[in-house]
């Protein structure tokens, strides 16, 4: 029993070590780093940007990186923001999955529920990925027209579209202030704005911002008046963010309904507990009791995530 704990801790105190010394470095430091690792040349247009190198590591994180694993969870890490590499993420992982399994071993006494523990804890870190992935996205777009109206203003004033992102840097924090900073790097090192745009695409899966790259790649190919193009779009963007807005609002009943309804056996049980302790004695401590409990809870957690599925627009 001390040998689990004691290694629990360790894997905690170990992880928290390794997040402080991955994290280190300014932002700016960490863009410019960026900005050159996704150079490549004009001609090469199959690379893909979020992958700079093939992994090192061995043959194991090669095979699940051929498999895109490795690859879709560097692109969310690099749309959240967090420039650590993957092997740190598995790292931490791992130990977060050791700890749980052995502090659920030693809790419950019980081998599912000590891997369920360890489960939870292991998708701790893609949680949090996911989280701020969403986060930024967001702020992303609720910045985007405001960056659209300011790159209008500086074109009709009459400067380039290069000066006009280089004015957003200077006015606007991140993310949006940081993507366009890579662009400008990028830029500077010698790749072309159109594919330095794309490149921000990519580390940035925004419909709306698709719309400018696209207008400012036409552009650069036909020549057109830039300005009343981007007009137009801080116009649409701000539509499609309205009807998003309508859209959430329109069910946010149903959302609320299906929260209260995912609640509302954990509140009876726990309800039924403070009333008559006895009531449910027998889900926790009858072997019978466990296995139909286990079943609630699955049941209860798949309904959860099939009304969220229902409830997702796509537009």
């Amino acid at each position: 029993m001390d040998l689990l704990m004691a290694g629990g801790i360790f894997a905690l105190i170990f992880v928290f070590v390794l997040l402080f010394f991955t994290n280190r470095g300014t932002e700016v430091e960490q863009q410019r780093h960026v900005a050159r690792s996704l150079i490549r040349p004009e001609d090469d247009l199959s690379i893909d940007v979020m992958r700079r190198r093939k992994p090192e590591q061995g043959q194991l994180l090669s095979a699940l990186y051929n498999f895109n694993l490795l690859r879709k969870l560097e692109e969310n890490m690099w749309q959240a923001g967090l420039y650590i590499r993957v092997a740190d993420i598995l790292l931490i992982m791992t130990l977060l999955f050791g700890g749980g399994l052995f502090g659920g071993n030693a809790i419950f006494n019980d081998l599912w529920l000590a891997l369920l523990s360890g489960l939870i804890l292991a998708c701790i870190p893609l949680w949090f990925i996911r989280f701020r992935r969403k986060r930024r996205l967001k702020q992303f777009g609720q910045q985007l027209p405001f960056t659209l109206d300011l790159i209008k203003s500086s074109l009709e004033a009459g400067h380039s579209l290069q000066r006009a992102l280089q004015v957003v840097v200077s006015e606007f924090a991140d993310p949006i202030g940081s993507e366009f900073r890579t662009v400008l790097e990028q830029n500077r090192i010698g790749l072309s704005l159109p594919r330095a745009l794309e490149d921000m695409l990519k580390r940035v899966p925004e419909e709306d911002l698709r719309l400018l790259v696209v207008a400012v790649k036409v552009q650069s190919e036909v020549g057109s008046s830039l300005a009343q193009i981007v007009g137009r779009l801080s116009e649409i963007v701000r539509i499609r963010q309205r009807l998003r807005l309508q859209i959430k609002a329109m069910t946010a009943q149903s959302r609320l309904g299906g929260m209260i309804v995912g609640a509302l056996p954990v509140i009876v049980m726990f309800a039924f507990s403070l009333i008559q302790p006895g009531y449910t004695d027998k889900l926790f401590n009858d072997p019978t009791g466990q296995k139909i409990l286990k079943f609630a809870a699955g049941s209860d957690l798949l309904a959860i995530l099939s009304i969220r599925r229902l409830l997702r627009v796509n537009f």
